[in-house]
C-alpha cells in the first residue's frame, strides 16, 4: 500500500476504534491516524502470530479487521496505562 492508502486505512481504523471504545482520549485528528496506522502494524503481527494469516491489500476486509483490532489493543492499552481515577 501507498502512503495516502495508510494515512487513509489509519484515520478509518482509528475513528472506528475511537467509535467502539469511547471516552476521554486525547489527541485530534493527527493521533487518530496514528493510532490506526499504529494498530494496522499491531494488528499484522496479531494476524500473524495468532491467526497465521497477514495483511492484504487496501480493499481486503482482513486489513480493516486486523487494523481495526490492533488500534483497540492499542487504545486499551493507553487507558490500561494511562487511566487517572479523578
Amino acid at each position: 500500500m501507498g502512503i495516502i492508502a495508510w494515512i487513509v486505512l489509519g484515520l478509518i481504523a482509528g475513528l472506528i476504534a475511537k467509535a467502539l471504545m469511547p471516552g476521554k482520549d486525547p489527541g485530534g485528528c493527527i493521533i487518530t491516524i496514528l493510532l490506526g496506522i499504529a494498530g494496522a502494524f499491531v494488528g499484522g503481527w496479531i494476524g500473524k502470530t495468532l491467526f497465521h494469516t497477514q495483511l492484504g491489500t487496501f480493499f481486503d476486509l482482513r486489513t480493516w479487521g486486523l487494523a481495526i483490532l490492533g488500534a483497540l489493543v492499542i487504545l486499551a492499552g493507553y487507558r490500561l496505562i494511562f487511566h487517572r481515577r479523578d
